[in-house]
């Protein structure tokens, strides 16, 4: 049965993934993306998948996005919260200019995208969400206080709002993938994955963003509906926590 989903930051690298499988898995889907129009057009007329602008991070912003999604394509009942943003440094030199950007982008992006949904996945007894985390949020990262932060701030409230959408038919996960190889990781020098990033990664190779989708195509299918508050963990093994 198709549905009508939302993921943010859904035109590029693991958001992109996502859109396409939720779309092959026959939802009608929605692909916020926030600056790179020429990306986004390119990506709607690859994928047929509609594309929306807005700032995830601005709550009124949020609202009037959803609203138009909603008036095209019908009340939405798939979330996927997968928009993210990174200012890294280490933190005595982390300005508060950096740490609010990453707080606000990628944690306080969540209650901006739940809170306008939540009323009608309630009333209508269904809904699933799933939270793009990251294994940085779960082990901590250097030159990341801001984003693992964010990212371990998303399991928190992952596990909170499942406890209240348990019985009203709404799921609510994260996954926290590890190294997968997206633009920002494959950009990195050869020599800095071969010695330093690889090594660490126990199945010796990068996640590929459609392993993430797949995993959120089954976290909100219909069957899924006894799996909530779960973190996923897909990272080759990199962290098991």
């Amino acid at each position: 049965m198709g549905r009508t989903a939302i993921v943010t930051g859904g035109t590029r690298g693991i958001g992109a993934a996502i859109s396409k499988a939720l779309k092959e898995a026959g939802h009608q889907v929605a692909a916020n993306y926030a600056g790179n129009e020429e990306k986004a057009n390119a990506f709607r007329e690859e994928t047929g998948i509609s594309v929306f602008k807005w700032d995830v991070s601005e709550e009124a912003a949020c609202r009037e996005g959803i609203a138009a999604v909603e008036e095209e394509l019908g009340p939405v009942e798939i979330l996927v919260n997968n928009a993210g943003i990174t200012r890294d440094a280490m933190f005595h030199k982390l300005s508060g200019e950096a740490w609010r950007a990453v707080i606000d982008t990628n944690l306080g992006s969540l209650f901006n995208m739940c809170r306008p949904v939540w009323d009608g996945m309630r009333e209508r007894g269904f809904g699933r969400i799933v939270n793009i985390s990251s294994i940085n949020g779960q082990k901590g990262q250097m030159g990341q206080v801001n984003y693992s932060a964010a990212k371990a701030g998303e399991i928190g409230f992952t596990r909170a709002l499942a406890l209240e959408g348990a019985r009203k038919g709404i799921t609510v996960n994260a996954i926290c993938p590890g190294y997968i190889a997206t633009e920002m990781v494959t950009a990195m020098p050869q020599e800095v994955l071969d010695k330093h990033i690889l090594p660490q990664i126990p199945v010796g190779r990068l996640g590929e963003p459609e392993e993430i989708a797949r995993a959120v195509v089954f976290l909100v299918a219909d069957e899924a509906g006894f799996v909530t508050g779960s973190t996923l963990s897909a990272n080759g093994g990199q962290y098991m926590g």
